[in-house]
């Protein structure tokens, strides 16, 4: 495991802080899990957008479309 040192303003520590205490989690697992959800999120982005024009091209334009020939 790899260490990642970051700056937080004040507010955002506080904040952390208090999620800490009030979740039991350390402010490292917040963090973690944080970064996890946001890498998660970016790859979802960055997938959707690089096959919404085959989508498109087969008419699929939302998400009942894509429902819709799934089921």
């Amino acid at each position: 495991m790899s260490t990642l040192t970051i700056r937080l303003d004040p507010k955002l520590e506080k904040a952390l802080d208090r999620l800490a205490r009030t979740t039991g989690k350390t402010k490292s697992e917040i963090a973690r899990d944080a970064l996890k959800r946001e890498v998660a999120v970016t790859r979802f982005r960055d997938l959707r957008h690089k096959t919404l024009p085959f989508a498109d091209a087969q008419g699929l334009l939302t998400d009942e479309d894509v429902f819709r020939v799934v089921s």
